[in-house]
């Protein structure tokens, strides 16, 4: 059964954060040499920036859901320059900023350009291979389609490809992985949930509460999260002592079943990929936002995933298997979608298997029959499929059956041995679809893959019957014609 995961993917307390006062942009007089817009993604040009390198994000925002109108930040972003800077861009849609510093030093300008470019020309030429961080103060009400609020006041981040910039300053593309500290300042009847560990939450005399979440491994910033609710937290372990926070939403379904079963989800799947990648887990489960139609199902939010209404076994399995597949390992531009959804959506068959499930029969044989037929199943490449198709329902359908075709090519040794390799090379890091297949091609040397991946992942016809039948699916193809 496919999970029911395909999405749409695209705090105020006034004067909390010192030095919030909105000042007016000055626009650099002089002709800037620096980083430009676009990190050179061919889907999405105007995403990210080149000229340097993010290591760490600490985000601290202040918000009160009665004024759902503002949200009050303070940002730094520290950063190694790839080449000598005099000017560098940051992401950020909406807000206005108060003022931005580059070490302490007030920026000689900043101003807005685009749809969410912050451009910066420091007081000073920044070196290449200077280490250095810049921070950000800026307030507002929050705009873009991944900031989502509940009927209670509550809201929270979710979003592919963009949903950072909704929020915070950033390097706003997959390839500039950098850890997150969270800093969130709300009234103390709300709770903050965030990516990674929990650090202490403090009250305050005036009434408000601030919680602090650290994710210590590298994420892609739209997988960073904020969550802002009345919640009702519960915590556990895993075995080898990992915590495990769950926190519901008003509307949410707390299920106790689907918190016990997280342990073996993880346990599974760590056999299948290697050990699971990040130091804490759980699940952030909302009732459904006022902007209904907008927010996904469920997004694989680094370390503690989102939901909305539940969590349960088909949704659960799929979006832990992106904790592997698009979190540990992210691809390198949008065109390698099929590494994170291809592989999370034949996460779900395996687990079936797991359970009794033949998938030769059932699942392979079914949805290649169903769709024999129909050329629009087909049509669509696995990588590279076009801008705009970056994640095209082509990688949740035929993207399973293309890694089953191939796992029964290869067999299981060599394809369960390339995925844990896989994990192992690019942990934390970035890679991409090309990278995958030479891998596979070195893993299987035996087996001359060019055919099949040019049949199945850059083709857009059904494959011809020798990779679409492969090995003992020719048993099945068989069974089929009599």
């Amino acid at each position: 059964m496919h999970s029911t995961t395909r999405r749409h993917r695209y705090p105020a307390l006034v004067g909390i954060l010192a030095g919030s006062v909105l000042l007016t942009a000055v626009p650099s007089a002089a002709t800037a040499v620096g980083a430009g817009t676009g990190i050179g993604d061919p889907y999405f040009p105007d995403d990210g920036n080149p000229g340097y390198d993010v290591s760490h994000y600490d985000v601290r925002v202040a918000y009160d859901p009665a004024r759902p109108d503002r949200l009050t930040g303070d940002t730094t972003v520290s950063a190694t320059a790839t080449g000598g800077l005099d000017r560098l861009n940051l992401d950020l849609e909406g807000f206005e900023v108060g003022s931005v510093t580059v070490d302490g030093s007030p920026a000689k300008s900043f101003t807005r350009s685009g749809a969410h470019e912050l451009v910066i020309t420091p007081a000073r030429r920044i070196a290449k291979g200077q280490h250095f961080a810049v921070r950000v103060r800026y307030s507002g009400k929050p705009v873009g389609r991944s900031w989502h609020r509940f009927a209670d006041g509550g809201a929270n981040v979710t979003g592919e490809p963009h949903s950072a910039t909704a929020w915070y300053p950033a390097n706003d593309h997959p390839s500039d992985k950098a850890t997150f500290r969270l800093t969130a300042t709300v009234p103390d009847t709300w709770t903050v949930i965030g990516n990674g560990r929990p650090g202490p939450a403090t009250s305050s005399a005036d009434g408000t509460k601030t919680f602090r979440w650290y994710e210590d491994k590298p994420l892609a910033t739209y997988v960073s999260t904020i969550a802002i609710g009345k919640f009702t937290v519960n915590t556990s372990k895993l075995a080898d002592g990992t915590p495990v926070i769950n926190a519901y939403g008003p509307g949410a379904v707390i299920d106790p079943d689907a918190e016990a079963l997280l342990p073996e989800i993880i346990g599974f799947l760590s056999s299948k990929f290697g050990p699971y990648p990040f130091s804490s887990a759980g699940g952030i489960v909302t009732g459904r936002p006022i902007d209904d139609g907008s927010g996904p199902l469920a997004l694989e939010t680094q370390s503690r995933p989102t939901y909305e209404g539940m969590m349960f076994d088909a949704s659960m399995v799929h979006e832990y298997a992106h904790q592997w597949f698009g979190n540990s390992v992210s691809f390198s531009d949008w065109r390698d979608g099929c590494l994170a959804e291809c592989f999370a959506q034949y996460t779900n068959q395996l687990w079936e298997e797991k359970g009794g499930a033949d998938l030769d029969t059932g699942f392979y044989a079914d949805t290649v029959e169903e769709n024999r037929e129909n050329p629009g199943f087909w049509n669509v490449k696995l990588y590279d499929p076009g801008q705009g198709k970056e994640l095209d329902p082509a990688l949740y359908d035929k993207g399973p059956l293309m890694l089953h075709a191939l796992r029964r090519t290869v067999g299981d040794a060599a394809f369960f041995g390339t995925l844990r390799r896989w994990q192992k090379e690019h942990r934390y890091g970035n890679a991409s679809w090309p990278q995958f297949e030479a891998l596979a091609k070195k893993v299987s040397p035996q087996r001359d893959l060019t055919g099949f991946f040019d049949a199945w992942v850059h083709g857009t016809v059904i494959p011809e019957r020798k990779y679409l039948y492969p090995t003992s699916l020719g048993a099945v193809a068989a069974a089929g014609d009599r």
